[in-house]
């Protein structure tokens, strides 16, 4: 799977009507994926387990999309096999009277994953140039420093978050984005089934439907967000989402193929500690 093709240029400026939400990639059913996904989904278990055992480097997975694109499945799906001792999930919701107190990175920074863990951003700090941009009334209750409430905003808010990124690229965290890309039309199906299946009404919101009338303003703020911040150190991927099935398989094949080229091992043992080894060993099988 060439899962290249969905990574989003550096320095690139790009159109969202160049990515087809639809796209299966290699695969023309969910059943020709599905063995795709078990193999990755069993390497990542590896993978992780060297991760932890290591634990000199962490990983920082980024989730992003409109409601009902599927970030919630995906964790669900494509971690299922994760050890959940060294790997946590954070959702952002509004930010609290505490929160907005501080900079706008502070309670992401705090939810960071330490070495040899991963951490799952489900929507995250880019939600500081999303829905505060299509909805500036939000910048109300940030207590900027006077002057900043202007249309440089957002370009400023874009080289903090690409220093802040490197910032962690260079201290040994690797930097995953998912943008999971839902058409229109499959949303508004998703929404439908939502409100059909009483099991799922409890994830239908009226604000849900309330943003659709804000499509094409959340289209131009996640075109000119992948534009400026995805970066060789901390890359974007455009994830067609139409298909639950594949965005799985895909977010699986990028993460798998990360972990693999980070050169994870198993920590080495010192001459000493292979003999402490034997000696256990000889004290164990000496037990009566």
């Amino acid at each position: 799977m060439k899962s290249e093709r969905l990574r989003v240029p550096a320095n690139k400026k790009i159109k969202l009507a160049d990515y087809d939400p639809g796209n299966t990639g290699p695969f023309r059913s969910k059943e020709e994926a599905a063995e795709k996904l078990a193999a990755d989904i069993a390497r990542l278990e590896e993978l992780q387990d060297r991760l932890y055992a290591q634990s000199e480097r962490g990983l920082l997975i980024v989730l992003q999309g409109i409601d009902a694109a599927g970030k919630d499945g995906t964790v669900k799906h494509v971690m299922s096999g994760v050890n959940p001792s060294g790997c946590q999930v954070t959702s952002f919701k509004v930010p609290s009277q505490e929160e907005l107190a501080h900079d706008y990175l502070w309670r992401y920074v705090r939810a960071l994953p330490r070495r040899g863990h991963i951490g799952i951003f489900n929507r995250s700090y880019y939600e500081e140039v999303l829905v505060v941009r299509v909805h500036p009334e939000l910048l109300a209750n940030e207590p900027l420093v006077a002057g900043k409430k202007s249309a440089d905003i957002w370009s400023q808010r874009y080289r903090e978050i690409n220093h802040f990124e490197r910032y962690l690229v260079d201290n040994g965290f690797v930097v995953l984005k998912f943008f999971l890309h839902l058409s229109k039309v499959e949303q508004k199906k998703r929404f439908l089934e939502r409100l059909d299946a009483k099991g799922k009404n409890w994830k239908f919101s009226p604000n849900d439907v309330r943003e659709r009338e804000f499509w094409d303003e959340y289209a131009a703020a996640y075109e000119e967000m992948l534009s400026h911040t995805s970066s060789d150190d901390a890359p974007w991927y455009v994830i067609p989402a139409d298909h639950k099935w594949f965005s799985r398989v895909a977010v699986a094949d990028v993460i798998v193929s990360t972990l693999d080229g980070m050169d994870l091992g198993y920590p080495k043992l010192t001459p000493d500690q292979r003999k402490q080894l034997a000696q256990a060993r000889k004290q164990l099988e000496n037990e009566k």
